[in-house]
């Protein structure tokens, strides 16, 4: 296998990144080049731009010359330019420049131009004038990953009774790494299942949903509050930098009133609760006497609390 295959191959092995766009032109004189840069960059990182350049024809090439001209969103690391002195007939050339996107750079589209020259040498002797080139490279500014966390749970809670609460996470950015979901309560209510999850990895655009059941104390209450929820996110970024992000959530816990269902079938007829795997049979033997009782000794709690607050 030749050194030139070789380099082009090693070149394209590594300066080609992953979700990247490869810009190719063959100019006059037999000279193909690409630009390869990726597609969609970071606010406040480091990104690689890669060129290839093949004098295919018969003749040799003197300065050649690569300018990049990035708007003012975005900074050469060290230098905008690629300078190959000469390029003989045949010959290829592989270099790569760092950029890096500022801090203050806004989201959206933005502009790598390059200017692209090249002299050719007649009969590989007499320098010919100058062969220029513009080309114009649109990247993607997009801000740093974050990830999305959504839940879903009842608009409020009332006393002695399990809620469901979902928490789904997921990554539109990159995929993520080590991630840690944890759910803290409040002190006056309880977990059916773990507070904390972990995930080796969560793929982009991949869901993940955990629910746990809100555990309420059995002691009633007279008024209305909230209470919050807060849920807690840590995670590494397709970068390795460790990312944390966070939701409150806030259920109104309120007084039970005469009648509930429950989220899991059952329900309760003042202070008697029948459970959902009590059959149709056993409810329709409860008793008329015992629901009414049971109603006539809600309304008076109810009208002794009212003079009470007189």
């Amino acid at each position: 296998m030749s050194l030139r295959i070789l380099l082009i191959l090693a070149i394209a092995c590594i300066v080609t990144p992953a979700f990247a766009d490869t810009i190719k032109h063959s100019l006059e004189g037999g000279m193909d080049i690409q630009i390869t840069s990726p597609n969609s960059v970071i606010i406040g990182r480091d990104f690689s731009v890669s060129i290839l350049v093949e004098n295919n024809g018969w003749e040799d090439k003197r300065d050649v010359l690569f300018v990049f001209k990035p708007d003012a969103s975005i900074t050469p690391v060290s230098s905008n330019q690629i300078f190959i002195e000469k390029i003989e007939a045949g010959g290829s050339y592989g270099s790569t420049l760092e950029f890096s996107v500022n801090d203050n750079a806004r989201d959206g589209m933005h502009f790598l131009n390059v200017d692209y020259s090249h002299v050719l040498l007649a009969n590989n002797e007499t320098p010919q004038n100058p062969l220029q080139k513009s080309i114009a490279m649109e990247l993607v500014v997009k801000e740093q990953p974050k990830i999305n966390i959504h839940t879903i749970t009842p608009e409020s809670i009332f006393a002695n009774a399990e809620f469901p609460f979902t928490v789904e996470i997921i990554s539109e950015d990159s995929d993520i790494l080590d991630v840690t979901l944890q759910i803290l309560p409040p002190n006056d209510v309880e977990f059916r299942g773990e507070t904390m999850h972990t995930f080796s990895s969560i793929q982009k655009d991949n869901p993940i949903s955990i629910t746990s059941r809100i555990l309420t104390p059995s002691d009633e209450i007279n008024t209305e509050y909230k209470i919050p929820f807060q849920v807690i996110v840590q995670y590494k970024d397709d970068a390795g930098g460790e990312k944390s992000d966070s939701k409150t959530v806030s259920i109104v816990m309120r007084p039970r009133t005469f009648f509930e269902l429950t989220s899991d079938g059952g329900f309760w007829i003042g202070d008697f609760f029948i459970a959902p795997y009590v059959s149709l049979g056993t409810i329709i033997g409860i008793p008329v006497g015992t629901i009414i009782s049971l109603a006539i000794r809600r309304s008076q709690r109810t009208k002794k609390k009212r003079k009470v607050k007189k």
